[in-house]
């Protein structure tokens, strides 16, 4: 079977300072896989590096596209890029404002993402928007409401619904829970472990919450200062731990 992404060597610097080094791993369509790490520890550029925020230093980012086969996606034009960032690629934040647009309503925050790949009559448009609204639990009748008026956790489902509204094959996600109350992050959990499911979906982690990764990913991967100490299937690392930074990150969240 084909990679749906393959990440070979790749490697971020920010002057002497390691973003990450040499990191490569394969994905499979409808695999998960998460990356875990403490603060500082290149996760987060890594997941920049392969969605294309960053451009990394050396190696490549390797994409099964629908059309031209797998292409490096380090090397692609900007409008390539950019197209496949709205149509195969979604990218889930952490702050739900970072991936709407605040002063448009719910219902035309999801409707933009279908107005980008060529969607132009209203009707459907905004019946496509309010299915999805319900599809990650927010009342239709709140379709023209602005996300201002919302709360942190349905901000963050609006955000889920706008990004895959398109139907992505891959989805970045950013501390998806990150900031949320204990009760509105399980929720959000079950809602994206269905979406996940339902769809299909292959999809990158980075949390630093291995409660997170336990839930919805296939495959870890612990990063410590921009290196991949360890991976391999996540039940196996989280109960098992080889290495020394993992066995600590894992006695950290058992002793709390």
């Amino acid at each position: 079977m084909t990679p749906l992404l393959s990440v070979q060597g790749v490697t971020k610097r920010y002057g002497a300072h390691i973003g990450c080094a040499d990191v490569s791993f394969d994905l499979y369509p409808g695999e998960v896989m998460g990356i875990v790490g403490e603060s500082g520890s290149g996760k987060s550029t890594l997941l920049n590096c392969m969605a294309g925020h960053l451009r990394p230093d050396a190696g490549s980012v390797v994409f099964d596209t629908r059309g031209h086969g797998p292409r490096d996606t380090v090397t692609m034009s900007e409008p390539e890029r950019r197209m496949l960032s709205r149509t195969d690629w979604a990218f889930v934040h952490q702050h739900a404002r970072d991936g709407l647009r605040m002063g448009v309503s719910a219902g035309g925050n999801v409707g933009e993402r279908l107005m980008a790949v060529g969607a132009r009559h209203y009707g459907d448009i905004r019946d496509k928007a309010v299915d999805w609204l319900e599809r990650v639990e927010i009342d239709a009748g709140r379709v023209d409401d602005r996300p201002t008026t919302f709360s942190g956790g349905m901000q963050q489902r609006l955000q889920i619904a706008r990004n895959l509204v398109t139907g992505p094959r891959l989805v970045f996600m950013d501390e998806p829970t990150g900031g949320l109350d204990v009760s509105v992050q399980a929720r959000l959990l079950d809602l994206l472990r269905g979406l996940v499911r339902d769809m299909g979906l292959s999809a990158i982690i980075v949390t630093h919450d291995l409660a997170v990764v336990r839930l919805l990913a296939d495959r870890l991967m612990v990063m410590k200062d921009g290196h991949v100490v360890e991976q391999g299937l996540t039940d196996q690392v989280l109960d098992d731990p080889q290495h020394a930074y993992t066995q600590l990150l894992v006695s950290s969240v058992l002793q709390v």
